[in-house]
């Protein structure tokens, strides 16, 4: 008899139809997939319907019948306010669709259209004694000209912008602070055809230097200086006061402090901005144009005459008009793009190494 008194009150207490209530109505999880198919093939479906030959119309045609879909789908089975938070979810995805779809198409193409011609030959060889509309050749100086020249812009850019950033954060106040930061902004936003300009006026017409691949090094470490600035300045600022403080406390001058503390916690992020910059610099074209020109054969010396590098040689390739150059600058490219993923890579590796243990 109990038990049925208990039963009663719990059914007074929360009524089936409170308890149903309760539980809101969710799509399955096969839901948005299955409507991301059925976009595509209805947008197919329109695309040949009404001759539309470009398939990024057809791409664009499935992602608003996608985007309507799941509105009005999830508006009448799970209510308004979480269709539009589905709406919003459904928008990320299509905006990051539609960012990686051209990189992707980027690399197939260039890596379909480099592997013809790359092989051993290709990269252990030069131009010398090769004309431009007969196959063979390779593009060994290139890759020499390009290690060199990013090489020296990196030794140039990187202190100077470390030091830099460190100042603006650590010790920056006053006029001076705001002054360098005002020019950091002015030169983040500089082409790259007047850094090669500027380093033509002063160090060749000026100073009377010669074309070397010193000079286009020298304009390249102009581009990469504000790039290294504003990342690092970043970084060191997602450093932690407490740790800042816990040294000073323990008596540790304020530069054993950034060398010691806030160096290593932000080396990661630091690294992943240097290489951000070098991969701004590697395929830049403009500067080199100006001050180091091409040259067919090898030159090791940067800082006497002219000297290839790998944007040059693809622009120089390409405006050749023959086919064999043209596989020779797909190649070329895919060198390029192979250089700066290693770059990368190396990258990472040195910050995962240089990172603080967080363990016992």
């Amino acid at each position: 008899m109990s038990d049925v008194i208990v039963n009663d009150r719990a059914a007074v207490i929360d009524p089936p139809s409170r308890r149903n209530t309760l539980h809101q109505p969710r799509l399955p999880r096969w839901a948005p997939p299955a409507l991301a198919a059925g976009s595509v093939a209805v947008a197919c479906g329109i695309g040949l319907a009404a001759g539309l030959s470009s398939r990024i119309q057809w791409g664009l045609i499935a992602a608003l019948l996608f985007l309507l879909g799941t509105y009005a789908l999830a508006a009448r089975v799970e209510g308004r306010r979480q269709a539009k938070d589905r709406l919003a979810t459904s928008l990320v995805w299509v905006c990051f669709l539609l960012a990686i779809i051209p990189l992707a198409s980027l690399l197939w193409e260039t890596a379909r259209r480099g592997v013809k011609v790359l092989d051993v030959n290709f990269l252990t060889h030069s131009m010398a004694g090769t004309q431009s509309i007969l196959p063979g050749g390779g593009v060994y100086h290139a890759i020499i000209g390009t290690l060199e020249q990013v090489g020296i812009a990196t030794v140039i850019a990187a202190p100077i912008g470390l030091l830099t950033a460190i100042y603006l954060v650590e010790y920056g106040r006053g006029k001076l602070a705001k002054a360098v930061t005002f020019f950091v902004d002015v030169m983040t936003g500089i082409p790259s055809i007047v850094a090669g300009l500027f380093i033509l006026s002063l160090w060749i017409i000026v100073l009377d230097f010669g074309y070397s691949g010193f000079a286009g090094s020298m304009a390249l470490a102009l581009l990469m200086m504000p790039v290294v600035v504003r990342s690092t300045e970043e970084m060191l600022k997602l450093v932690p006061g407490e740790l800042r403080e816990a040294s000073l406390a323990l008596g540790v001058p304020k530069w054993r402090t950034i060398l010691k503390v806030v160096l290593p916690t932000s080396i990661g992020g630091i690294a992943t901005g240097v290489m951000l910059a070098i991969a701004r610099i590697a395929g830049e074209t403009a500067p080199l144009v100006l001050l180091v020109f091409g040259s067919p054969s090898i030159n090791n010396n940067p800082f006497s005459g002219a000297q290839s590098s790998l944007p040059f040689y693809i622009f120089e390739q390409w405006a050749a008009g023959n086919d064999a150059s043209y596989d020779r600058a797909w190649a070329a490219a895919l060198v390029l793009i192979a250089f700066v993923m290693i770059l990368n890579l190396v990258a990472r590796g040195i910050a995962r190494w240089k990172a603080p243990k967080t363990g016992r």
